[in-house]
């Protein structure tokens, strides 16, 4: 049986008059669109647009829920109590539902956004408020979490299924995590060397970290690209061709986990 991958990107993040990423030439290349639910980017009428998007390439949609920081991007710590985590997330994913029910749709998946994902991966505080609000919106929906974070943990043992992600375009610390966007070459943006390391990611579930050492990361079941990431379409026309030669089919995450 071939291996299978999902493909994810970041999308939705325009709000107003202000454009992020190029939603409509990426959309092609991925399986699951990840889309911004208007607190840390997004509003509603490129919620709906994203969506409409999606259902025309077959694209699977998800909520992306973050902090309320338009200013910040999302990508700023926010020290909430677990109930404002939980009522966020619920507030933030129940709105794509809504929006992806009229277009006779359903979400896949939920996957926390900057910050707020980054602290639920860390911190079992915040993954499980995150996790009570999407089992009890729809318990149906996957999780994206790195493997081993505490969201990881905190969603499997809720019962919800875990879509382990890797990121095509981020290097990584020797401990798993992502290096900090603000040091130097966090963002990788060269073709053949996100091709290099998501395949390996993919068969061997292994990364090499920014100080060139290997680390094992286990399973992958999804690979994340950043919409806001300059070469976010090259890379993922890139990505797509390397899958296809190394043997790896790309499909929804919800066709396979």
């Amino acid at each position: 049986m071939r291996r299978r991958i999902d493909i994810n990107c970041d999308l939705g993040e325009s709000y107003g008059a202000f454009k992020v990423g190029n939603d409509a030439r990426i959309m092609p290349y991925i399986t699951s669109a990840n889309i911004a639910c208007g607190l840390h980017a997004g509003d509603p009428m490129t919620a709906a647009e994203t969506i409409a998007l999606a259902k025309r390439h077959n694209v699977a949609v998800g909520a992306h829920p973050g902090f309320p920081d338009l200013l910040g991007f999302g990508r700023r710590e926010m020290q909430l109590l677990p109930e404002e985590v939980q009522n966020y997330t619920l507030y933030q994913v129940s709105a794509l539902q809504g929006f992806a029910q009229i277009t006779g749709d359903r979400l896949q998946h939920v996957k926390p956004h900057g910050a707020l994902y980054n602290m639920a991966v860390d911190k079992e505080k915040v993954a499980k408020p995150i996790v009570d609000a999407v089992k009890a919106l729809d318990s149906s929906l996957i999780v994206f979490a790195p493997p081993s974070s505490a969201l990881a943990t905190v969603a499997a043992k809720a019962g919800l299924r875990v879509g382990y992600e890797f990121f095509a375009d981020r290097a990584y610390n020797s401990d798993g995590t992502l290096v900090s966007r603000k040091l130097p070459d966090s963002v990788i943006e060269e073709p053949l060397q996100v091709v290099e390391r998501v395949v390996k990611a993919v068969i061997e579930g292994t990364v090499l970290t920014s100080n060139q050492e290997v680390v094992n990361l286990g399973k992958v079941h999804t690979i994340c690209i950043h919409g806001d990431n300059p070469a976010a379409v090259t890379l993922a026309e890139a990505l797509c061709r390397g899958l296809d030669k190394a043997g790896i089919e790309i499909r929804p995450i919800g066709t396979f986990l």
